[in-house]
């Protein structure tokens, strides 16, 4: 029997509609919702000049002491408790409004990444001058919109003497996976109903997905310097050590599943060619989507590590930096978010913004045969009724969510079909395209926030969905016991 391509094309329009979590009408807005809404829209300037400070920093992991502290300065300045350095960690710190139960957290990051300087709004690659990094994640609009979420709840919590506690979370280094990771040892969130989050990106969605669990280590060779022409039979090449390491790993990686990534960069190959290296490192990131998995991968790296020590006389010390977890979604909290995203609707794009990020997207084209052909994505996707499949990526939200029910959204900051950590990221978010992406993102975190507060059986209903979740998890960590987080980790 043959069928028309309209007929076919509607039933595969029925097919998505059935496999797809029905989408629940916001009703109509509340005297909060309002006055939420329009606090924010107030706040839009403040923010927008907060996002292009961190921006304009664009420190890395570990080193944000100006975007921490700019974000921190505007908690204190309406009046949140905020304490600094937590966690051992200099430029993390964590600000709370309001008493007792429910506890809300919120989630901020403000970290760059290196090799990414980009002016804002350039359609062509342009570093900008005496600066190396760039914000390629977003994360300067991330922690922002946070601040700006915190800001109207606690302003809802004033005018409608509202019952609980706010707390922004701020988190560094989390493109190396670590802040969250040694405040969820230090017990930061152990206390906490609800953790929200949010991240840039070229989609408007909820966030019900996973993520990979990921081990960041240092593997580090010593052996005995030597001159390489006059005697090197007295040498023992560290160099060696972490080259063969990284052809036993790339060996390795055809006996992985194939969702699993393994990736290292040389910190450290030696200073010159005459000379034999007596140190070298290697550091990796080894990432599955379970962290059972990871731990089995990283134990077998370290026996090739081992082999690699004892082929080339030399000895080898490997320092764990951080352990992160996969993501474990949660339904009750996706709702909430999905209902409030609704609500506020996907950010609104002009004429302008539609041009630049065609401009962005045209590289793309030219090199990766890029076939979007919207150029920013102004619809929100429906919640589906399973979780997306796991994303390449990995955060150290994970790591939360093994702790406390958790869920967050994506909202469109950057050209529709962009890689993450590209240049054309850093000039989307620090343009007038990530300005109404973090609007849009600190509206939906506040809405959802103050739903919390007010709605204890949505509560309930997340909790009893993180217990189900977790019923045969538990919690393990590859990260020596009482170890503290890194002072730096380039």
């Amino acid at each position: 029997m043959r069928y028309s391509l309209r007929f076919l094309l509607a039933l595969v329009g029925v097919f998505a509609v059935c496999h797809t979590a029905p989408a629940e009408e916001p009703a109509k807005s509340t005297s909060i919702q309002q006055d939420i809404l329009h606090h924010l829209d107030n706040l839009r300037t403040d923010l927008v000049a907060v996002n292009q400070d961190i921006w304009t920093f664009a420190e890395l992991g570990l080193q944000e002491h100006r975007s921490a502290a700019r974000l921190a300065g505007v908690l204190k300045k309406a009046g949140f408790r905020v304490k600094e350095g937590v966690s051992a960690m200099p430029t993390a710190f964590v600000a709370e409004y309001g008493s007792g139960k429910p506890i809300i957290g919120i989630l901020a990051e403000y970290d760059a990444l290196p090799e990414l300087s980009q002016q804002a709004g350039a359609t062509t690659r342009k570093a900008i001058s005496g600066q190396s990094a760039g914000h390629g994640c977003g994360h300067c609009a991330l922690g922002t919109a946070a601040v700006g979420a915190a800001l109207a709840v606690k302003d809802a919590i004033d005018k409608h003497h509202l019952k609980g506690t706010i707390r922004l979370y701020g988190t560094p280094a989390e493109e190396t996976v670590i802040g969250k990771v040694y405040m969820t040892l230090d017990r930061q969130f152990a206390d906490l109903d609800a953790c929200l989050h949010w991240h840039p990106g070229t989609k408007n969605r909820v966030s019900y997905m996973s993520s990979k669990a990921l081990i960041s280590a240092k593997f580090t060779f010593t052996g005995l310097p030597a001159h390489a022409s006059g005697s090197p039979e007295k040498g023992r090449s560290a160099l060696d050590g972490v080259e063969l390491m990284n052809v036993g790993a790339n060996y390795m990686r055809e006996h992985v599943k194939e969702t699993n990534r393994i990736h290292y960069v040389i910190t450290n190959g030696g200073a010159q060619p005459n000379v034999v290296p007596a140190t070298a490192q290697v550091w990796y990131f080894v990432r599955a989507n379970t962290h059972e998995d990871v731990e089995r991968n990283f134990d077998w790296l370290r026996d090739i590590a081992d082999g690699a020590a004892k082929m080339s006389r030399t000895k080898v010390a490997v320092r764990i930096d951080t352990d992160c977890h996969e993501i474990i979604p949660n339904l009750p909290l996706s709702r909430v978010i999905m209902r409030n995203f609704q609500r506020v609707g996907a950010p609104k794009f002009d004429d302008a913004d539609r041009d630049l990020a065609r401009r962005l997207q045209e590289p793309l084209r030219i090199e990766f045969a890029l076939k979007e052909r919207k150029p920013l994505n102004d619809t929100i996707e429906p919640l589906p009724e399973k979780p997306y499949s796991a994303s390449g990526g990995s955060t150290d939200v994970g790591d939360i969510s093994w702790h406390v029910p958790t869920s967050g959204l994506d909202t469109a900051c950057f050209a529709a079909g962009s890689p993450g950590h590209s240049w054309q990221n850093v000039a989307a978010i620090g343009s007038p395209i990530g300005h109404k992406g973090l609007l849009v993102a600190a509206k939906v975190l506040a809405l959802s926030a103050v739903d919390l507060l007010q709605d204890s059986q949505a509560l309930k209903d997340a909790k009893t969905d993180f217990q189900e979740r977790m019923k045969e998890r538990e919690y393990t960590t590859k990260i020596p016991k009482g170890q503290k987080a890194p002072r730096a980790i380039r």
